[in-house]
C-alpha cells in the first residue's frame, strides 16, 4: 500500500502522486456481486439541477459490500484483493465454505488464502468481525456499527480505525477516528485491524482532467461571484468575501450544525478536536 512520484514527462504528472496497487490481485471484479450505478447528474427527478459541480464521469459499477458480516460460524477464504472505483479503500472478495461469495472492506495486511470468521467464535485477528462485547479493551478495529445488525457505518474510509477503550455495562466506549469518544451498544460489530490503503492520503490528481474523469466538474469560488448568486460574491477588485458562508447563507469554518436535541447526543463522551 504505497504511492509513487510520477516522472515529470508532461506537466499534468508534474506533480502527479499515485498509488502502486501492489496489493491488487485481480483486474476484474466477481459479476455476481455488480450492481447498476445509475449518475444524476447533479439533476432531481423533475430533471432540475438541485447539485452543482456533478456530471461527466467514467462509468463504473457498484461492487455490492457485505457490511453486516452476519454468515456467523462459517470460514471463509480470500480469494482476491481489487480496486473499488466507489471508495477510497480496497475491497476483498470472500468465497464461503458453502460457496457463497461476498465483497468486504479490506483491512491492511490481509493476503490472498487467509481464512477469516464472524461470530461468537470468531478469534480476535485481522480481518474476523466480533460482536464488541467479545473483543479485547484496546483493540484497533474498524466497520463499526451504530445499531445492531443494520451494518457498518464507522470507520470504512482508507486508512481510518477506531480503538476500543472500555466498556461500561450494555455500552462499548469506542475512541473514533474524527478524536470523538462515544458509546456504542456491545451487541453491535466490528472488524479487527485497520482499513486498508493507509497512503490514500497522500495521492496528487496532477492536473484538473482527472476530477473530470470522477465525475467532479470545475468547482466557482464564491468570492468570484457576483452579490446576486453568493453571499460572498461582489465588492471592488479582489474582495475577500467577508464572513466564510454557504449559497444559501448557512455559515462554514466553526459553525456548529449538528441539532442540540439530537437523540444521540446522550451518546457521545468527548465531543471531536476542532
Amino acid at each position: 500500500m504505497a504511492v509513487r512520484k510520477i516522472k515529470p514527462v508532461t506537466p499534468g504528472q508534474r506533480h502527479k502522486v499515485a498509488s502502486t496497487f501492489s496489493e491488487v490481485t485481480r483486474d476484474t471484479p466477481e459479476k455476481s456481486l455488480l450492481a447498476p450505478l445509475k449518475k444524476t447528474g447533479g439533476r432531481n427527478v423533475n430533471g432540475r439541477r438541485t447539485m452543482r459541480y456533478i456530471g461527466g464521469g467514467h462509468k463504473k459499477m457498484y461492487r455490492v459490500i457485505d457490511f453486516q458480516r452476519t454468515k456467523d460460524g462459517v470460514p471463509a477464504t480470500v480469494t482476491s484483493v481489487e480496486y473499488d472505483p466507489n471508495r477510497s479503500a480496497r475491497i476483498a472478495l470472500l468465497t464461503y465454505a458453502d460457496g457463497e461469495k461476498r465483497y468486504i472492506i479490506a483491512p491492511t495486511g490481509l493476503k490472498v488464502g487467509q481464512e477469516l470468521m464472524s461470530g461468537k467464535t470468531a478469534a480476535p485477528e485481522i480481518g474476523n468481525t466480533l460482536f464488541l462485547e467479545d473483543i479485547p479493551l484496546g483493540t484497533i478495529v474498524h466497520n463499526i456499527e451504530l445499531k445492531p445488525g443494520r451494518g457498518a457505518a464507522m470507520a470504512r474510509s482508507a486508512g481510518t480505525f477506531a480503538q476500543l477503550a472500555a466498556r461500561d455495562g450494555k455500552y462499548a466506549i469506542i475512541k473514533l477516528p474524527s478524536g470523538e469518544t462515544r458509546m456504542v451498544l456491545t451487541s453491535c460489530r466490528a472488524t479487527i485491524g485497520t482499513v486498508s490503503n493507509n497512503d490514500h492520503n497522500q495521492e496528487r490528481s496532477g492536473k484538473a482532467g482527472r476530477k473530470r474523469w470522477l465525475g467532479r466538474r470545475p468547482r466557482t469560488r464564491g468570492v468570484a461571484m457576483n452579490p446576486v448568486d453568493h453571499p460572498m460574491g461582489g465588492g471592488e477588485g479582489r474582495a475577500s468575501g467577508g464572513h466564510p458562508r454557504s449559497r444559501r447563507g448557512m455559515p462554514a469554518k466553526g459553525f456548529k450544525t449538528r441539532s442540540r436535541t439530537k437523540y444521540s447526543n446522550k451518546h457521545i463522551i468527548e465531543r471531536r478536536k476542532k
